[in-house]
């Protein structure tokens, strides 16, 4: 059942002794282990399923069907759930959306989490429709790293992929970059016969403002998903094609999510590509997420679920919210199933937190 309840030579060592420690304390924190022996150490968390935009591979347009506000998690919700994920073993939130920048005084609820005992990296993805008036807000509420949707940089182009306008978005981004966020990572979904013509141009942008650059494979969810199969395009095909153009090094970036990264030569710059449909990366998923009405989303390609909202209204524990955590990860499936069902999947992306 789906639904369930120095010298060079000093300073490497240096760094060696920091990783050996670091692990240590990895060693003796808790831990979240699925029934495949994944650690679970990174929650993505909806604060909103509301978006200013209208991606078309994300929403269509005039939908409506959003979580009433009596069906959201309130900031005192919020703030026990991710105090037990962080007591179990949880380091890392993720702040999402909808487009989290909606939800009234999100900085508010980032300095909350980012006190918790066990947080140690608090992000936040974002259109960056809204960012420049928040960015200084969010530094000093614990938020150091940023992750900004931007499938496009003609101004048209980005019109007809969102419905939104493509200047507010760079302002955001060069507020953000001027308040000293790092790192601030571009995520592109590629689209083909939309944006497939614009991957050398990212690459430049990135380049000249100091950016990351993620390439992202479109993913079949909700009704939306029939452009999965129009517009797919295979990463590995991309990186050959940039590859041409650019010395790509097989590197690496700190961060919980799934991107296999190179770096271009004699560069500061990463690319990674986010593969879940060509190379799905699920033997080593570390990650669950919670919609913004307490489901707690155990894959992101399939439907299994648990309801924590009823549980935090009936009075639960704090003893047993952290059980009914532990019971919801043992039931975290294998793999999401994308190509061999990629239409079972009927709610959105900013149902479920991106």
């Amino acid at each position: 059942m789906k639904k369930i309840t120095a010298s060079s030579a000093d300073f490497g060592g240096c760094i060696m002794e920091s990783e050996e420690r670091a692990s240590e304390t990895k060693k003796m924190r808790p831990a979240l282990i699925d029934s495949f022996g994944r650690r679970i150490e990174y929650v993505r968390l909806s604060v909103t399923d509301k978006c200013n935009l209208r991606c078309f591979y994300c929403l269509p347009k005039g939908f409506k069907d959003f979580e009433h506000k009596e069906q959201r998690l309130t900031f005192d919700e919020i703030e026990r759930i991710v105090r037990a994920f962080g007591e179990l073993g949880v380091s890392r939130i993720r702040i999402t959306g909808g487009e989290p920048l909606i939800r009234k005084d999100l900085p508010l609820l980032a300095k909350r989490l980012s006190a918790l005992r066990g947080i140690e990296d608090l992000s936040l993805s974002t259109n960056a429709t809204l960012l420049a008036s928040h960015t200084t807000a969010l530094r000093q509420a614990g938020i150091a790293r940023l992750n900004v949707s931007l499938d496009s940089l003609q101004p048209e182009r980005f019109e007809r992929i969102t419905g939104g306008r493509l200047e507010p978005v760079l302002a955001g981004l060069m507020a953000a970059k001027h308040a000293g966020f790092r790192p601030i990572k571009i995520n592109m979904v590629a689209l083909r016969n939309v944006n497939d013509d614009e991957f050398e141009d990212m690459v430049e942008f990135c380049l000249v403002h100091g950016f990351v650059l993620r390439l992202i494979e479109i993913m079949p969810m909700g009704s939306t998903g029939g452009h999965a199969s129009q517009h797919y395009l295979d990463l590995q095909i991309i990186k050959e094609k940039l590859a041409r153009k650019f010395d790509l090094v097989p590197s690496a970036m700190p961060g919980g999510g799934p991107a296999r990264y190179y770096q271009v030569g004699g560069t500061n710059l990463h690319i990674g590509l986010i593969t879940p449909i060509s190379q799905h990366f699920c033997e080593t998923c570390n990650r669950v997420r919670l919609a913004v009405d307490g489901t707690l989303y155990l894959c992101l390609g399939q439907d299994h679920r648990y309801e924590l909202r009823p549980l935090l209204r009936q009075g639960v524990s704090d003893a047993g919210l952290k059980e009914a955590i532990v019971a919801a990860i043992a039931h975290k499936p294998a793999r999401h199933e994308f190509r061999g069902r990629p239409r079972q999947l009927v709610r959105f992306m900013s149902m479920t937190g991106g």
